[in-house]
């Protein structure tokens, strides 16, 4: 059984760390502070190269085409950057859906 289970139509979009971008928290764990987030990148959407301090994230693409280093990523594609490791910029090439998961509170500097 599991422990959590999280119905993504139940949850609210809210506003992100940056203009265009949503998220849809999905579990939050009480004692780390991390999170798993539904993330919407609005196409056209550049994210700037970022650092977050707190936190590992890997970044599951679900659907839309995400450019990074002038390479375009599609479904299926996982990214990882570490804990303080500067990474992006990010371009949605189109509306972007992925699956995000930070161990550690989702700071961004």
């Amino acid at each position: 059984m599991f422990s959590t289970i999280a119905l993504a139509a139940d949850k609210p979009w809210q506003p992100g760390p940056y203009p265009g971008v949503e998220l849809k928290i999905l579990h939050r764990h009480e004692a780390s502070g991390g999170v798993v987030v539904l993330r919407k990148f609005q196409a056209g959407m550049t994210i700037p190269a970022h650092t977050h301090p707190l936190a590992n994230e890997w970044a599951w693409i679900l659907s839309g085409e995400w450019e990074e280093s002038g390479a375009t990523y599609t479904p299926g594609t996982l990214f990882f950057a570490a804990k303080g490791v500067q990474h992006g910029p990010h371009v949605a090439k189109t509306e972007v859906l992925s699956l995000t998961m930070f161990d550690g509170p989702l700071t961004v500097a």
